[in-house]
């Protein structure tokens, strides 16, 4: 199961989804399941998805497959490109990085983002001077010669920030956006080893969100049978924090608030029954779909899992460990609803 969820990890992570911009993993994820008839799957109107095993399910999983990104807000004079950031994110760790733009008409061209003026041999301020959206641009890989037409690119096109993925014979997974795809590989997995089993009252759904990253992704598509929603998110590696890399986290509370006492106890029982690697933590700067759905006023309890990322927001990295530990726990928790 293990290699299965990282084989899909990583053909999700091929595909760009900046928020804003997720038609085309949604399209990846429907194809995946629309010949399978005893699945529900439906659409909303701004673009998510649910596959649900009933058309009434009581519990939903939630995650999202938005991802940080960014946007061309100018054609500055030098041929390069201004940005605006999809999400929030340090652009320290994003320095250097190699992007995709795409432009209105689909064509996609490439380039770096760079500090403005980034020669060492010129500017004396390159290693102090802040790094933010007015100091950083996008290089574009292409010679620029028709003042009219900049290949074709303009205010409002998105950029893709390239992901790095790698996985190394010691079991981690590095990449950018594991937030929130580590998860999403998880429930397609986790909805494809259900579909397979003879157990014929499955009670759930799987909601696959579209704009967690600003922050209003489950505020609409949980259907009003849902009585519980159980988000799976990326958990928190950090000073004060107790995620590991290995292991899958409970969050009891974030900075939007506690989590559902009920649900979050289930949790932590059924770990400690399925003798699953797991750790209870509290994250400081952090909201999830959950968040967003109570306070659109859906009436469901709420519980947040998720497999421990290091760097989150960053160059991000977990262990094919907390993978299966998500994947079990998730898989306790659905054939123990009642």
């Amino acid at each position: 199961m293990t290699k299965n969820i990282v084989s899909t990890l990583e053909s999700l992570l091929k595909i760009n989804s900046p928020t804003g911009y997720t038609i085309d993993i949604i399209n990846y994820i429907e194809d995946l399941f629309r010949s399978e008839e005893k699945l529900f799957i439906k659409k909303t109107n701004k673009g998510s998805l649910s596959v649900s095993f009933s058309e009434r399910p009581e519990l939903m999983i939630s995650g999202h497959i938005d991802t940080l990104g960014a946007m061309v807000k100018e054609i500055n004079p030098d041929g390069t490109i201004g940005i605006t950031q999809l999400g929030s994110y340090p652009l320290t760790s994003f320095e250097g990085e190699y992007v995709t733009v795409r432009n209105s008409r689909g064509k996609l061209l490439r380039g770096t983002l760079l500090l403005n003026n980034p020669a060492d041999h010129v500017n004396k301020n390159v290693r102090t001077e802040k790094r933010n959206p007015e100091t950083m641009s996008v290089r574009l890989d292409e010679l620029h010669t028709d003042k009219k037409d900049f290949f074709g690119i303009n205010p409002g096109d998105f950029i893709f920030y390239d992901t790095r993925f790698e996985y190394t014979e010691s079991g981690f997974i590095k990449s950018r956006f594991l937030d929130d795809k580590a998860c999403v590989a998880v429930m397609i997995e986790l909805i494809k080893d259900l579909n397979s089993s003879k157990n014929k009252n499955i009670n759930a759904g799987f909601y696959f969100s579209n704009y967690e990253e600003v922050g209003h992704g489950s505020c609409v598509g949980i259907p009003d049978s849902a009585k519980e929603l159980l988000v799976l998110d990326m958990a928190v590696i950090g000073e004060g924090c107790t995620g590991k890399e290995d292991a899958v986290s409970i969050c009891a509370k974030d900075s939007t608030g506690p989590y559902d006492f009920t649900v979050t106890n289930k949790l932590r029982e059924l770990a400690l029954k399925k003798k699953i690697n797991f750790e209870m933590d509290i994250y400081p700067h952090y909201g999830s779909d959950g968040s967003a759905a109570l306070r659109a006023g859906y009436d469901v309890r709420v519980g947040l899992i998720g497999p421990g990322v290091s760097a989150s927001h960053g160059v991000e990295r977990t262990h094919r460990n907390a993978l299966t530990e998500t994947f079990n726990l998730t898989k306790a928790y659905i054939e123990n609803f009642r």
